[in-house]
C-alpha cells in the first residue's frame, strides 16, 4: 500500500500523513492483521522507514517487531524484516553525521533503545535462539543486531549471554559457517563479546577459539591477507591480554609455534602494503603480549623458552636486520624482540651472536646503538633501540661485562667500532638526546653490578690532543659542573639529569667510587636538576666508608648543613619524585615519550631512587653520636648474628645426624623383627621334620616285624626251591642291614637336630636380649639428645629475642660480658651434646656388629637346616625303595604257595602269642 502516493483518478490528494501517523498504521497491521502477508508488507514497510524516521519506528514498533520475532518463528522471511529494523534503530554506525550534535544524539538514540531491547533478558536469549536457524535472511541480520547491542551495552549484554545455556557456544559456531560473511561478521561479533570480560574469553578460547582463528588466518594469507586476517588478530588480542589462563592455554597448545610463518618476510618492498602493514603490526603485539613485561615471571620465561625453541626469535631477528622494512614496522619488531629476550639468559646471548649482512658484518647490538646515538633517526626507533639494550642488559651479567670490557684500554680496536665507543660518543656529544639515552643505556650495564661498577673507573678519555686524558667520572662531573657555560643544541637539563642519573647508579653500594671527585651543583634554577644533585650528595654519605679524610660522612653533612641546610636539602631531594615525569616512567620499564623533551627520567633508575630517598634523609639527619651509636649496635647485631648463625648450623647438622641415627635404630628394629619371624620359621619346619622322623620311625618298625615273620614263615615251606629259597634269604639280609644303617643315620641326625635347635633358642634368647637392651639405650639416649636440642634453641631464640630488641641508651660492659658467658656455657653444652653424640656413634657401631654376627649364624642355621632337609628327603626315598622291596618279596613268596599274613594278622597274632603266655604264666603259678 501507498500512503504516500496519489489516488488512482489523479485528483490532487488531501493532507498527506505524517511519518509518525503512516508509522502508527503501520504498527497497527503488524499486531492487528490475521494473514501472514499482511503482517509481512507492514514490517517491510517499516524497515524502509527506520532509518530515516528512527525516533519514531525505535518508540512505536520495537514490541511489536519483538512480538513477531516470538510469533512468527516459521517465516524467514518476515523475521529477516523485523531483525533489519531492530538493527536499523539500534545502530548508531550506519551512517556519518555531519556535525557532532548530531552524532552524540544518534548514539544516545542508540543507547535508549538498546536499553529497551534488553530491560527483559529473554529477548537476548531470544535473539541467540535465532541465531541458531540457518537461512541467510535471518542468521546474517541476528548477527549484526547482537553486535549493535554489545556495542551499545557491552557489560549488560556479556551478562545475559554468560548465564544463557550454551550462549557463547552458538556464537562460536558462527566462525564454522560456510558464507564468508557471516563468519566475518560473526568476527566482529565476538570482538564485541570478549572485551574486557576474562570469563567469555576463557569459555572462548576453550571452545576451540585459537585452532579455528589460525586456521583462518593461514586460509587467508597470514600477513599478506585482508581485513579478515586483522579481525582475527584484534580477536585474539582480546582473549590473551592480561589472562593468564588464555595466554598458558594457548602456549600449552603449541599455538606459539603456529605463529613463526607469520614473520617469513622477504625484502622485496613492493609487498609492504598498508594492510600488510596493520597485520604485522598486531601480529607482534601479539608476541609481546606473551612475554609482557607484566606478566608473572614464571609464564614469561616458559613463553620466552618457547618462542626461542620453535625459530621465532631467529625470525624475528631477521626481519630487524632485513632491507626495507618500513620504519614502523621496524621500531614494533625491535620492542618485540627487547621483551622476548628480556630476563632470559639464552635469549640474551642468541641476540648477542646476531649479526648484521653487512661487510664486515657487524654485530647487531653495535648496529642498533649506531641508529640511537643518530640524531637523524626517528624519535620512536631510538626511544626501541634504548628499550632493546635495557632489556639485553637486564639481569644479564655476562652482556653487562662484555659491554664494559669495550671501554676498557685492554680491548679498544681503533680498526672497528664497539658498543663502548658508541656510548661513550653519544654521552659527550652535541645533541643532549643522545646525552641523555647513552647515559641511561651506560647506568643499566651497572645496574646492580659492583664488579662493572669498580672496572669502569677504569675508562680514561682523550680530551683534546696535548692534554693528559682524564676518567669517564672525572669527565662526567666536569660537565657538570660547567652549569650554564653549556651551550649545546637542545635541553642542557636533559643532558645533565641524564649524567646525574648515570653517576646515582654508578656510585650508589660502590664505595670506590667515591674516591672520584663529586661535584654538587645546588645554585641552578632548574629544580629537578637540584634535586639530582642532592640525590647524588645524599648517595656520597650514605655509601661513605670514611676512607677518604676530606669527604668523611661527617664533612659532607657539615657541608650539607652549612650551604643548604638539612631541611632545604630533604625539599630538594623531594623534587624528583614529585616531578610529572617521574610518576611516569615509573609505570612501566619501556621507554614511551611524546616527544624529546620530556625524555629525563628512566624506569630502573625510578627505583633506585625510591630505594634511597628514605635512607638518605635519614642518614643526613643523623648526628655523629647516634651513628656511632647505630655502628656499635650494628656490629654487637652483626656479632650476636654470626654466633647464632653458627649455633643455627650446628643445630641443623645435629638434627641431620640424629635424623640418621632414627632411621639406622628403625632399620634395625625392622632387621630384628624379620629375624626373629625367621627363627620362627625355622623351628616350625624342624619341628615338621621331626614329626615326619617319628612317623617314618614307626612305620619301619611294623615293616621290620613283617619282614621277620615273612622270612621264619618262608623257611617252612617245603615245595620251594633251594636257589630262590637263598637268593630271597640274601636279599632279606641285605634289606635288614639297610634298615640298620638308615636307623643310625635317622637317630644321628635326630640328635644333631635337638643340638641345633636347643643352640639356636639359647644363642637368639640372649642376642635378642642384647639387641634389645642395646636399641632400648640408643631410645633414652636420642630422648636425651632431644632434650638438650630443644634446650638449645630455647636459648637461640632468647639470643635472637636479646638480638633484636631495640637499644636504649650505651650497651653496658657487664651485660656484653655476660651474654659472652652464657655463650660460652652454650659452648661447653653443646661440647657435652657432641661428645653424647659420639658415645652414640660408637654403641650404634657396636650394636651394628651384633647384627651382623647374628645375620652370619643365622645364615649358618639356615645352610645346616637344608642340609638336614635334604638327608631326611633322602632317607624317605631310600624307605620308600625298602618298601617296595618287601612288597615284591612278599609277591614272590606268595606266588610259591606260601601264606603270607598281611601286617593286621600279624599284629592280631602276636597280640594272641601275648594272651597265651601271660595264662601259662598264670597256670605255672
Amino acid at each position: 500500500m501507498n500512503f504516500f502516493g496519489f489516488g488512482m483518478g489523479g485528483k490532487v490528494p488531501g493532507p498527506q500523513p505524517s511519518g509518525a501517523e503512516t508509522i502508527q498504521k503501520l504498527c497497527d497491521r503488524v499486531a492487528s492483521s490475521t494473514l501472514l502477508d499482511d503482517r509481512r508488507d507492514a514490517v517491510r514497510a517499516l524497515k524502509s522507514l527506520s532509518k530515516k524516521y528512527r525516533m519514531e519506528v525505535g518508540t512505536q514498533a520495537m514490541d511489536h517487531l519483538i512480538n513477531i520475532l516470538q510469533t512468527d518463528r516459521s517465516d524467514s522471511e518476515i523475521l529477516g524484516y523485523a531483525l533489519d529494523t531492530l538493527y536499523n534503530i539500534i545502530c548508531n554506525d550506519e551512517e556519518e553525521e555531519q556535525d557532532e550534535n548530531a552524532q552524540k544524539q544518534a548514539d544516545d538514540l542508540g543507547a535508549q533503545f538498546t536499553d529497551k531491547f534488553i530491560e527483559d533478558p529473554e529477548h537476548v536469549t531470544l535473539l541467540l535462539t535465532l541465531l541458531e536457524e540457518f537461512d541467510f535472511h535471518v542468521r546474517w541480520p541476528g548477527v549484526k543486531l547482537l553486535t549493535a547491542l554489545l556495542k551499545n551495552q557491552g557489560p549488560q549484554v556479556q551478562g545475559v549471554i554468560l548465564v544463557s545455556p550454551m550462549g557463547v557456544s552458538r556464537l562460536m559456531d558462527l566462525l564454522a559457517d560456510s558464507r564468508e560473511v557471516i563468519r566475518n561478521d560473526g568476527l566482529l561479533l565476538l570482538q564485541q563479546l570478549t572485551k574486557g570480560n576474562a570469563a567469555i574469553q576463557k569459555i572462548v578460547a576453550f571452545e576451540s577459539a585459537f585452532e579455528r582463528l589460525l586456521d583462518i588466518i593461514t586460509e587467508e594469507g597470514s600477513s599478506d591477507g585482508g581485513i579478515v586476517v586483522e579481525d582475527c588478530l584484534l580477536l585474539l588480542l582480546n582473549l590473551l591480554k592480561n589472562n593468564s589462563s588464555n595466554q598458558n592455554f594457548f602456549k600449552e597448545g603449541s599455538y606459539i609455534q603456529r605463529m613463526k610463518p607469520w614473520f617469513e618476510v622477504g625484502d622485496d618492498n613492493s609487498g609492504w602494503s598498508a594492510q600488510k602493514v596493520t597485520n604485522l603490526h598486531l601480529m607482534l603485539q601479539l608476541v609481546r603480549v606473551m612475554v609482557s613485561p607484566v606478566n608473572s615471571p614464571g609464564a614469561t620465561a616458559s613463553c620466552q623458552k618457547s618462542m626461542y625453541q620453535c625459530g621465532l626469535l631467529q625470525q624475528l631477528c631477521t626481519i630487524l636486520m632485513a632491507t626495507g622494512v618500513p620504519a614502523d614496522i621496524l621500531t614494533e619488531t625491535i620492542n618485540t624482540v627487547s621483551e622476548v629476550i628480556r630476563g632470559s639468559q639464552v635469549n640474551q646471548d642468541y641476540f648477542a651472536s646476531v649479526n648484521a649482512p653487512s661487510n664486515p658484518p657487524r654485530p647487531a647490538i653495535v648496529v642498533l646503538l649506531m641508529s640511537m646515538v643518530n640524531e637523524r633517526q626517528p624519535f620512536v626507533l631510538r626511544c626501541a633501540v634504548l628499550y632493546c639494550f635495557q632489556c639485553f642488559l637486564y639481569k644479564n651479567e655476562k652482556g653487562q661485562g662484555e659491554i664494559v670490557a669495550t671501554l676498557l684500554p685492554s680491548t679498544i680496536d681503533a680498526n672497528s667500532i664497539s658498543a663502548g665507543q658508541l656510548l661513550c660518543g653519544g654521552l659527550f656529544s652535541a645533541d643532549s638526546l643522545s646525552n641523555w639515552c647513552a647515559a641511561v643505556a651506560l647506568a643499566h650495564a651497572l645496574q646492580d653490578n659492583l664488579t662493572q661498577k669498580e672496572q669502569l673507573l677504569r675508562v680514561q678519555l682523550a680530551t683534546s690532543l696535548g692534554k693528559p686524558p682524564v676518567s669517564l667520572l672525572q669527565q662526567c662531573t666536569n660537565i657538570l659542573s660547567q652549569g650554564d657555560k653549556i651551550t649545546r643544541r637542545g635541553s642542557k637539563v636533559q643532558t645533565r639529569v641524564g649524567l646525574l642519573m648515570l653517576l646515582c647508579t654508578w656510585i650508589s653500594n660502590c664505595p670506590i667510587a667515591l674516591t672520584a671527585q663529586i661535584s654538587e651543583n645546588l645554585g641552578e634554577d632548574e629544580r629537578l636538576v637540584q634535586g639530582l644533585c642532592a640525590l647524588l650528595l645524599g648517595i656520597c654519605i650514605y655509601y661513605n666508608d670514611n676512607s677518604l679524610e676530606n669527604y668523611t660522612k661527617e664533612k659532607l653533612k657539615q657541608l650539607i648543613e652549612k650551604r643548604i641546610g638539612k631541611e632545604n636539602f630533604v625539599e630538594k631531594l623531594g623534587f624528583i619524585t614529585k616531578h610529572e615525569l617521574y610518576s611516569r616512567a615509573a609505570q612501566k620499564p619501556q621507554p614511551v615519550f611524546p616527544s624529546p623533551e620530556q625524555m629525563l627520567f628512566d624506569h630502573e633508575f625510578t627505583k633506585l631512587v625510591k630505594e634511597l630517598e628514605g635512607v638518605i634523609t635519614k642518614a643526613v639527619h643523623k648526628s655523629s653520636e647516634e651513628e656511632k651509636k647505630e655502628e656499635e649496635v650494628k656490629k654487637t647485631l652483626e656479632q650476636h648474628d654470626n654466633i647464632v648463625t653458627q649455633y643455627k648450623e650446628l643445630i641443623r647438622e645435629q638434627d641431620a645426624q640424629i635424623q640418621e641415627l632414627k632411621e639406622q635404630v628403625s632399620s634395625m628394629t625392622s632387621q630384628n623383627e624379620q629375624m626373629q619371624a625367621t627363627v620362627a620359621q625355622q623351628l616350625s619346619q624342624i619341628q615338621q621334620h621331626k614329626d615326619q622322623y617319628n612317623i617314618l620311625k614307626l612305620k619301619l618298625g611294623k615293616e621290620n616285624q613283617s619282614q621277620s615273620n615273612s622270612q621264619g614263615d618262608a623257611s617252612q615251606v617245603n615245595g620251594l626251591q633251594t636257589e630262590e629259597l637263598t637268593q630271597l634269604r640274601e636279599e632279606v639280609e641285605e634289606l635288614r642291614q639297610q634298615h640298620t644303617l638308615l636307623q643310625t643315620q635317622l637317630s644321628d641326625k635326630d640328635s644333631l637336630i635337638n643340638t641345633l635347635v636347643s643352640f639356636l633358642w639359647v644363642f637368639c634368647g640372649s642376642l635378642l636380649s642384647c639387641v634389645l637392651q642395646e636399641l632400648e639405650a640408643l631410645r633414652t639416649q636420642v630422648q636425651s639428645q632431644s632434650a638438650e636440642i630443644s634446650q638449645l634453641k630455647t636459648e637461640k631464640q632468647e639470643l635472637l629475642r636479646r638480638a633484636e630488641a631495640p637499644v636504649n641508651g650505651i650497651i653496658a660492659n657487664m651485660t656484653f660480658y655476660s651474654k659472652n658467658v652464657s655463650l660460652y656455657s652454650t659452648d661447653e653444652e653443646v661440647r657435652s651434646l657432641s661428645g653424647g653424640r659420639t658415645d652414640l656413634e660408637q654403641q650404634l657401631a657396636s650394636a651394628t656388629s651384633t647384627v651382623a654376627i647374628l645375620q652370619t649364624e643365622k645364615t649358618k642355621l639356615q645352610t645346616e637346616v637344608q642340609e638336614s632337609k635334604k638327608e631326611q628327603d633322602d632317607l624317605l626315598m631310600l624307605l620308600a625303595d625298602q618298601d617296595q622291596k618287601i612288597h615284591s618279596l612278599k609277591q614272590k613268596l606268595k606266588d610259591l604257595g606260601e601264606t603270607v599274613e598281611d601286617e593286621d594278622d600279624l599284629d592280631a597274632r602276636d597280640q594272641t602269642d601275648d594272651d597265651d603266655e601271660e595264662d601259662e604264666d598264670e597256670d605255672e603259678e
